[in-house]
């Protein structure tokens, strides 16, 4: 067997035959170059009604202030501050499949990063909405920033968690953009090639003249490898930041030093889940089953397992340290959420978050698309109730019995998020129409060692060991793109 070719005993990243450099472009540029399906339209027409219900319910939020929404005295924070940290969650996994994943060279991101990257861009960009809607002035937005002397005392509190989101958001988002921009030069450079008239001038303009010529592929992977490293860290350290929020706090339930760890691995774990809520119907309605793999599905489904019982362990610490620490309002909070009138959001955030992606040691259960799809859903679900239950309960009972207060949303809480859910899936379903959902160039580069085409020219040419080929067949069953009858004429 030649060196370059990879071990026969791993699955192919690309599935089929007769697949060819230009094939890869014709088949992922497919839905940016044609007319879009009904499928599509559908989507688009259902999200568009969402964004423009997240218009109207934050223009009468702006109109009327925050009190347009169910806070009262006691609960200050409620659905708001528990959308922007569910987005902010959901925004995560596009940076890990980007950058930590490219650092320790796993090939497997190269179908899946260009659309998880985009993700993270919508969801940090829906997560800024609920902060600057929270304001109660927006218009002032912008007092949140170190300001000049020129405009009076107006000097942040720097020893403010909420001043750390701030910075810690604005460079997750900038480094997010950047790296996902740099990535999409030389596909933006392909279509641009590809396109005729006004669409061409707009396409090399954003392609900022890419070349492809050596030096620039050079350039190319220098900086990806350093935005990489930059952006690493960020995945860590954003989350921490956030749960800060709670954590500085001493509101019992809040003041806990095991939330940055579990608010990062939260994080990833919805984030994974929303890739392949998103992916796995990408892949069937744009027809990239060959790209997107069974093997791509079943690595998720599987940080998604490691990823969901680290958050049920950091569950059971919390109630733990609550026993242990010997405090009684921090047993009381705790208690209060399992038992107290908030029980069913509790005990659904454990239904989604602990026992649901447990399913997902069963093969049978990991390898099928429809209940990989409603899992990744319903951990979302789940994802949304652990924030609830942290925020609202333990807020709404405190120290003084008179002061307790129950929480409950107005039609205009309900209408944010959802809508904020609407203004997302529109960003996506455009970006799906204007820029390719999947690198072509990285793609490209496991065209000769890590596709089924690949590895069955070397079982051709008999050049592999014949159990390993067995073992290898075998693998290939889960995959719903591979055409078994091919192998058995060999």
């Amino acid at each position: 067997m030649s060196g370059h070719n990879e071990s026969i005993l791993r699955e192919p990243l690309i599935t089929g035959d007769n697949i060819t450099y230009a094939k890869i472009t014709d088949d992922i540029l497919g839905p940016v170059e044609n007319k879009p399906n009904k499928a599509w339209w559908i989507g688009f027409i259902f999200a568009s009604l969402g964004a423009l219900l997240w218009v109207v319910a934050v223009s009468y939020t702006f109109w009327n202030g925050i009190g347009a929404w169910g806070l009262n005295k006691t609960v200050g924070w409620a659905w708001d501050i528990t959308g922007f940290v569910w987005w902010v969650g959901i925004g995560h996994a596009g940076t890990l499949i980007s950058a930590v994943l490219l650092l320790f060279r796993q090939n497997w991101r190269n179908s899946i990063n260009r659309s998880a990257e985009a993700m993270t861009i919508f969801a940090v960009i829906c997560a800024a909405t609920y902060v600057v809607s929270h304001m109660g002035r927006p218009w002032l937005a912008y007092w949140v920033l170190p300001l000049p002397n020129q405009f009076g005392s107006l000097w942040v509190n720097f020893n403010s968690p909420l001043v750390w989101d701030m910075f810690a958001i604005s460079t997750y988002f900038s480094v997010s953009l950047l790296f996902w921009y740099t990535g999409l030069l030389p596909d933006i450079a392909t279509i641009r090639d590809r396109a005729v008239g006004t669409r061409r001038k707009i396409y090399s303009i954003f392609s900022f003249g890419w070349s492809g010529s050596v030096k620039t592929w050079q350039r190319f992977e220098a900086v990806s490898l350093i935005l990489a490293g930059i952006s690493t860290p960020l995945v860590l350290s954003v989350h921490t930041i956030v749960s800060m929020d709670f954590a500085t706090s001493v509101i019992p339930g809040w003041h806990t030093t095991i939330f940055p760890p579990y608010f990062v691995a939260g994080a990833i774990f919805s984030g994974f889940a929303m890739v392949l809520t998103l992916l796995l119907v990408a892949r069937k309605v744009l027809g990239l089953e060959n790209y997107i793999t069974m093997f791509h599905i079943e690595s998720m489904n599987k940080i998604i397992i490691l990823t969901g019982s680290i958050v049920g362990v950091a569950y059971l610490t919390e109630f733990f340290i609550a026993w242990y620490s010997g405090s009684e309002y921090e047993q009381y909070a705790f208690i209060n959420r399992s038992t107290g009138p908030y029980w069913w959001a509790y005990w659904m955030m454990m239904t989604c978050n602990v026992i649901s992606p447990q399913l997902l040691w069963f093969k049978k259960i990991r390898l099928s698309i429809r209940a990989t799809w409603i899992l990744s859903i319903v951990v979302n679900i789940g994802m949304w109730f652990e924030r609830f239950v942290i925020i609202v309960t333990s807020l709404h009972r405190d120290y003084i019995p008179s002061s307790w207060a129950m929480f409950s949303p107005t039609w205009v809480d309900v209408s944010v998020f959802v809508g904020s859910i609407g203004l997302f899936f529109t960003l996506f379903l455009l970006f799906l129409r204007v820029l390719p959902s999947i690198a072509i160039a990285e793609v490209k580069l496991l065209l000769k060692s890590a596709s089924e085409q690949a590895k069955m020219k070397q079982i051709k040419e008999g050049h592999e060991n014949k159990e390993y080929v067995t073992e290898y067949v075998e693998s290939l069953e889960k995959f719903d793109s591979v055409k078994q009858e091919e192998y058995a004429k060999i």
